[in-house]
């Protein structure tokens, strides 16, 4: 079993009061009993002096001994020793020849040493315990002997008073050093319980909810210097945690502002391990390397990140950024890592394509929006002189008509195309949101297309969840599928297999991959223009396949105009990738 700290502390005083007390008890027993026989022993040695006196007035004669023994208490035992030890006068034994040599005995030894010397033993002679003092004089020893028995020891036995007085303060010091333990311990114990509290989280809940400044609880310290110790801790720990909740706060914020962030943006620990990312940074990454990865780690590993990876390895202290230019599937990132002062970094990937490829639009917009209308228009023209100008048959005159009337449709299309990417673009707000299922869909868009994907042998392998459902606008979703499709049909080639998968989400996006086995584009340059309106990879071949050449901006207009983005990419194996990403359907909790 556990004890506590005041059970420690009494114990720990008690025992130093205990080993106190017993010291004193003995030494002063110890004290008492030898001033009691030192008492009796001046007795014994009055007793021997009277007999030595005695002698010498009677000139050592032995006959009238037992006069003075007559007046010496009943049961003293005078014995008298000659140098030799041998006795010649005991008033017990009157036969002395029966008494054996006394030389040795432990007092007469003592005596012949010290003068006097003392013992207690049993007789040889009678078997009974005495007392023994034995005094040297110039010819002989006076042994003067005492029965020890009940009434002896009863007056050497020490007095018990002072046994009581010092039980009696050890008890009262047990009561003193209880409470001083109690007042020690209580400031352990709250420090304790306030430990413990902190570690379960009990104290915190307490807390959590009092207004900022205010916070109170349960433990009253007491006034003494441990309980200012256990005040302060407490007051740091209130402060400690406030700033860990104002920290966790404002990491929230960052996380929020990462995810929402137009750059690509992942942390790294010092030793390479992924701390956290933003989808966009997926996003470029699989637009840089080979193949498709969700984890940024691939970076590392990736030739296109050479040059940020011969930065890690070499940098020296206090070089703590880099930025670099990576070319890919024919679009410009910036890439720039920051080291930190625990040796983590950050990694941020920045598609910079897109402000030039606005100027270049900006500039190409009048002249592409002339030269796309200027051939219908032309072709509608010639047509339509001949029919009025020449004197036709009527198989020709059908003919020609029938051509102009498929120019006004292409022409149709354009501006039909136009429409919606003036509107998306002017009054966004017109466009309604909705959840929006995707496999559904794209089941519909397949349905629409199925005549021509069967004249192109297009398989459609479609790998998304049912519950794959975005929040966004039904026409423009379906634009954006419808439009990727219609690219595979016009430039992909025969026998094309389309891949549409979902190969990412967090909390707010999906990201989708649209890819297809076709031909793609072998110039990488193509890649970064795909997406500019009336761009074409060739003429000829655009030409020949008709399409307003509004397509693939359509498609990323109306990415955009969902909070997305989108790029494109040579896939590996022959054919184009599409990445983009769309927003949840986030179904509101009912209050």
């Amino acid at each position: 079993m556990k004890t506590n700290y005041k059970q420690k502390i009494f114990v720990y005083f008690f025992l130093i009061f205990t080993l106190f007390a017993v010291g004193i008890i003995v030494f002063e027993q110890s004290r008492e009993r030898k001033f009691k026989t030192e008492s009796l022993e001046e007795k014994l040695d009055a007793y021997a002096d009277m007999v030595n006196t005695f002698l010498v007035q009677h000139s050592n004669q032995t006959q009238a001994m037992d006069s003075l023994v007559a007046i010496f208490p009943p049961n003293i035992r005078l014995t008298l020793i000659d140098r030799q030890g041998g006795v010649f006068y005991d008033n017990v034994f009157k036969d002395i020849s029966q008494l054996e040599n006394h030389a040795h005995r432990t007092e007469i030894i003592q005596a012949g040493k010290n003068t006097i010397g003392t013992d207690i033993r049993i007789s040889a002679s009678n078997h009974l315990e005495y007392l023994y003092y034995a005094k040297q004089f110039p010819n002989y020893y006076v042994r003067v002997a005492l029965p020890y028995d009940i009434q002896v020891r009863h007056f050497l036995q020490p007095d018990n008073l002072f046994l009581y007085y010092i039980l009696s303060l050890f008890v009262v010091m047990l009561f003193l050093i209880n409470y001083v333990a109690g007042r020690f311990g209580k400031s352990i114990n709250q420090l304790r319980s306030f430990a413990s509290s902190m570690e379960k989280g009990e104290w915190n809940k307490e807390t959590q909810h009092s207004p900022a400044g205010n916070e109170k609880n349960n433990f009253s310290f007491p006034q003494d210097e441990l309980g200012d110790i256990g005040t302060k801790i407490a007051e740091n720990y209130r402060q400690l945690e406030r700033g860990r909740k104002e920290i966790a706060l404002e990491r929230e914020k960052l996380l929020q502002h990462v995810h929402s962030s137009e750059e690509g943006l992942c942390f790294f620990s010092s030793q390479k391990t992924v701390g956290f990312y933003n989808g966009l940074f997926i996003q470029y990454l699989n637009t840089i390397v080979d193949q498709s990865n969700s984890e940024p780690s691939a970076l590392f590993s990736d030739r296109a990140f050479d040059k940020i990876n011969s930065f890690l390895y070499g940098h020296k202290k206090g070089d703590n950024y880099f930025e670099t230019q990576i070319n890919k599937q024919g679009k410009t990132f910036i890439a720039r890592i920051n080291i930190f002062e625990d040796n983590s970094f950050e990694i941020i990937l920045n598609d910079v394509t897109t402000q030039e490829k606005t100027r270049l639009l900006k500039q190409e917009m009048t002249g592409n929006i002339a030269h796309e209308l200027r051939t219908p228009v032309t072709s509608i023209r010639g047509y339509l002189e001949l029919v009025l100008e020449q004197s036709l048959d009527s198989e020709k005159n059908h003919d020609f008509l029938t051509k102009a009337y498929s120019q006004t449709l292409v022409l149709s299309e354009l501006i039909q195309d136009m429409s919606l990417l003036t509107k998306i673009e002017e009054v966004p707000q017109s466009f309604q949101l909705e959840p929006i299922k995707i496999p559904a869909l794209i089941e519909k868009m397949k349905t629409d297309l199925e005549i021509p994907l069967k004249e192109k042998g297009i398989k459609m392998e479609v790998n998304l969840p049912e519950d794959t459902c975005v929040k966004g606008n039904s026409t423009l979703l379906y634009s954006i599928f419808r439009n990727l499709t219609d690219n595979v049909i016009r430039y992909a080639g025969n026998e094309v297999t389309v891949f549409i998968n979902k190969y990412n989400e967090d909390a707010d996006f999906y990201y989708f991959s649209y890819a297809d086995t076709g031909v793609g584009i072998s110039d990488e340059h193509h890649l970064n223009r795909l997406f500019e309106r009336f761009y074409r990879v060739s003429e000829g071949r655009t030409r020949d396949t008709g399409g307003s050449g509004l397509g693939l901006s359509i498609v990323k207009n109306a990415v955009l105009f969902h909070k997305g983005s989108i790029a494109a990419k040579n896939r590996t194996g022959g054919g184009l990738e599409f990445l983009f990403r769309l927003p949840k359907n986030k179904l509101k909790k009912p209050n």
